[in-house]
């Protein structure tokens, strides 16, 4: 493992659990833990502007490629490639185990901010603070088969295409073309150049890319078993978990993917140190598109908790 520097971003990596965990490093090693996760369909560029303005503040600033993106890889062919929400979080809680962080503050969005929700609603002993995109975004898979308005259902046709072989077949053959779309219907209001998306899309390169993110879409909706060794995981967050530790819940106005001010009733979900904030003109990709005001948020949520040591 390398060890960064104040100064500048290092690309490191490091085993932890099933993968070996290539992940940028920034800030001072004695700094207060941050944990920058990313969703899907995006990478660790999402976090290009927020990451140095907390290593600035004095963080230890990790952003890790998720599996099946960038440079993170399986350490075993025999290990199930999946993209189910217990995964993405089995996977964060090794790593600040390898990196012997006992406690940070996780901030996430879409895929990362589910993996930073189940953290904390699991083992909030290892979580000082939370900034979630959307809210309490932990699936509620029990009833994934319940219909929901046609104007909600209209917006998950990526999850419907990617269900059946056609789907898949075609993310294999135009997974850079797919996800741009998704870009752009998601932060309809971000002005994005393609070398911006190109920096990200390089990430979806990745050799099981395919096979988590269509095991994700397929084991949200009950249509697939997820990884066996993760049952208990799975059965834990089925009970919806509360989370009680200090949360800043973020909603993109201009979100083209979920419900404008979505974590409006998450509220009984969370302890009494739960905000939620609305930023008009951002979509989905809260990090890039308000690089500024997602860095301050991590830092307020910061600043309201203790350090466990």
């Amino acid at each position: 493992m390398h060890s960064p520097s104040h100064d500048a971003a290092a690309i490191c990596s490091i085993q932890a659990g099933a993968l070996h965990v290539a992940y940028q490093a920034l800030g001072p090693a004695a700094g207060p833990p941050v944990l920058l996760l990313h969703g899907f369909p995006y990478d660790i560029h999402a976090y290009a502007a927020v990451g140095p303005r907390l290593a600035e503040a004095g963080c230890r600033v990790i952003v890790p490629w998720l599996r099946g993106f960038g440079e993170t890889r399986f350490l075993h062919p025999d290990t199930p490639r999946s993209g189910q929400q217990a995964a993405l979080a089995f996977d964060i809680l090794h790593l600040m185990d390898a990196l012997h962080i006992s406690q940070a503050v996780l901030a996430g969005y879409d895929w990362g901010g589910r993996a930073a929700c189940i953290l904390a609603a699991l083992h909030p002993q290892r979580v000082r603070g939370l900034v979630s995109g959307l809210g309490y975004a932990i699936q509620n898979i029990g009833v994934a088969a319940q219909a929901i308005s046609p104007e909600e259902e209209h917006k998950l046709w990526y999850q419907y295409y990617l269900h059946g072989a056609r789907g898949a077949a075609g993310l294999e053959a135009q997974r850079y073309a797919f996800c741009r779309l998704l870009w752009q219907m998601w932060s309809p209001s971000w002005q994005f150049d393609e070398a911006t998306y190109a920096r990200s899309a390089s990430a979806f390169d990745n050799p099981d890319f395919v096979a988590v993110v269509l095991h994700s879409y397929r084991h949200r909706h009950g249509l697939v078993a997820g990884d066996p060794a993760l049952d208990s995981w799975e059965t834990a967050l089925a009970r919806r978990p509360r989370i009680m530790v200090p949360t800043i819940a973020i909603d993109g106005l201009d979100d083209g993917v979920a419900a404008a001010g979505g974590s409006i009733d998450h509220a009984p979900l969370f302890g009494d140190s739960f905000s939620r904030t609305q930023w008009p003109g951002i979509g989905h990709n809260l990090p890039q598109e308000a690089p500024a005001e997602f860095a301050d948020a991590v830092l307020r949520v910061l600043a309201q908790t203790v350090h466990v040591p």
